[in-house]
């Protein structure tokens, strides 16, 4: 937590030491004030109004320099940006509304108050963006790559889960999907990625208002994020759920960036496997996405595609455009898979 003086140490000691300056000026340049914080950072703990009969919804997402993010890639402010909208995307996966964050830090000792201050910066931004704030956390020395750890607090009247999908459901995507991949595909071969692309992987999309929005026009069975790539992520919805979800690979949603690339297959592949796209899946009864497609286009220029259906069974498959059955284009990303 961003403390207060230590136990044990002199009055206003603390007060003193490089880190509470460090620590003091990180808060500054978050800037992101929350009505619901009746104690923000500066205790021992935050103090967050419960909101009425609403339940809390906690989730907390690590970001690790070289599996995550590179400094060669990203400006310290893309860095902090893309980690917190990571975090929050679980709030969205669950049509929950943020209240805020706690952000632990662990940096080397070379990073200096105007790198810290870049990368409060980008941090703030994307809580504002959120209608959140900065409710504490931690900071520590690294010493070796840069660790972010962002929890986040939102709450919801009922969170919506991945494990209500139903046979007969209909499975829409938001938003266009690969973007994210092709950036990081590109700088690890050493190329400069597409604008657009390197846009989706440093600035995630904030679905927190599109989740919401969605579940108060239709009936949304199911919901999650769609962090680990589509092929990952509908796995685990249809794993939860105890269903068989059928996914049709040719209405899958390509980012503007892979649209007209010479071997469809691989820009297939990012889309449904790269993972970092942050949108969401939605599991629907039919005919119950009509209004939803409407509002989200008219409130958030947002597209939300159909791409399958549910079915009674269990796991995914992949049809192609003239619904035969066909190999997964590509698997969703694990962290502890060599193969990754």
């Amino acid at each position: 937590m961003i403390p207060g003086p230590r136990h044990g140490a002199r009055p206003g000691a603390m007060r003193d030491s490089a880190e509470f300056r460090r620590i003091r000026a990180l808060i500054d340049s978050v800037a992101a004030p929350c009505s619901e914080a009746l104690l923000g950072p500066g205790d021992d703990a935050a103090i967050v109004e419960s909101p009425g009969r609403q339940c809390l919804v906690v989730s907390t997402d690590l970001s690790v320099e070289r599996v995550h993010f590179r400094r060669e890639w990203l400006t310290w402010n893309a860095i902090g940006f893309r980690a917190t909208a990571a975090a929050i995307s679980d709030l969205a996966a669950m049509a929950a509304r943020p209240i805020g964050v706690l952000v632990s830090l662990a940096v080397p000792p070379e990073a200096d108050a105007r790198t810290l201050d870049e990368l409060a910066s980008g941090i703030g931004e994307c809580l504002r963006e959120n209608g959140a704030c900065l409710l504490g956390g931690d900071l520590s020395q690294s010493p070796g790559p840069v660790f972010i750890d962002v929890t986040v607090i939102g709450s919801a009247d009922v969170p919506v889960r991945r494990s209500g999908a139903r046979p007969g459901d209909e499975l829409w995507v938001t938003g266009r999907l690969g973007g994210a991949a092709l950036a990081a595909a590109s700088w690890a071969a050493g190329l400069e990625p597409d604008p657009r692309a390197r846009r989706a992987f440093e600035r995630p999309p904030s679905r927190t208002g599109a989740a919401r929005m969605l579940c108060e026009t239709a009936d949304v069975h199911a919901l999650i994020d769609l962090s680990d790539g589509l092929a990952g992520d509908a796995e685990q919805m249809a794993a939860a759920s105890g269903v068989r979800l059928v996914v049709e690979s040719a209405r899958v949603p390509l980012h503007p960036a892979l649209e007209d690339w010479a071997q469809p297959e691989v820009a297939l592949g990012m889309a449904v496997g790269g993972g970092e796209d942050y949108e969401l899946l939605a599991a629907m009864p039919p005919g119950m996405a009509g209004v939803a497609a409407a509002e989200l286009a008219r409130e958030y220029g947002l597209d939300l595609s159909c791409v399958g259906r549910v079915e009674a069974g269990e796991g995914v498959e992949w049809h192609d455009a003239r619904g035969e059955i066909i190999s997964r284009p590509a698997g969703g990303f694990d962290h502890f898979d060599v193969e990754s």
